[in-house]
């Protein structure tokens, strides 16, 4: 990138990047039958080792910046696709298929995120990182003042 393409800090550089992780994202996800929300409450419920159905709709309801009732949705459409199975006790856990699923495009997109960013040197990834979970905290706050 040319200096005068060079985007500057702000809702455009997080927009223009934002768009093409889940263009990225999309591709890897392609013949699946996952959406990206899908894609995100998977990944929730694969990295929790399960939880209780309520514990797992808030944790999506907070990621997906979505209503109580979408979050459901998206965890009923995932265990109708024999992605996630709720067990005895009441807590949703990924299937056999859903964890092989999710390891496959797991595996996928860490192959393109490392070229995006695995040499990039650690001093900076932690900057991105501090500046854009501040951007975050604030932009949840904000939301929750407009509930």
């Amino acid at each position: 990138m040319t200096a005068s393409h060079v985007i500057p800090f702000g809702t455009q550089l997080i927009g223009r990047t934002e768009k093409a992780l889940n263009a990225i994202l999309d591709r890897q996800l392609a013949g699946t039958g996952i959406t990206e929300p899908q894609w995100v409450t998977l990944t929730l419920t694969v990295v929790s080792g399960g939880l209780p159905t309520a514990a797992l709709v808030e944790r999506i309801r907070d990621a997906l910046k979505v209503d109580q009732a979408t979050a459901r949705e998206h965890v009923a459409a995932l265990t109708a696709a024999g992605l996630l199975v709720t067990t005895p006790a009441g807590a949703v856990e990924a299937s056999e298929r859903g964890t092989a699923q999710w390891n496959e495009v797991r595996a996928a997109t860490g192959l393109v995120t490392q070229r995006l960013w695995g040499d990039l040197p650690e001093d900076d990834l932690a900057a991105a990182g501090r500046v854009l979970n501040t951007v975050l905290t604030r932009a949840d706050e904000v939301l929750s003042t407009a509930r």
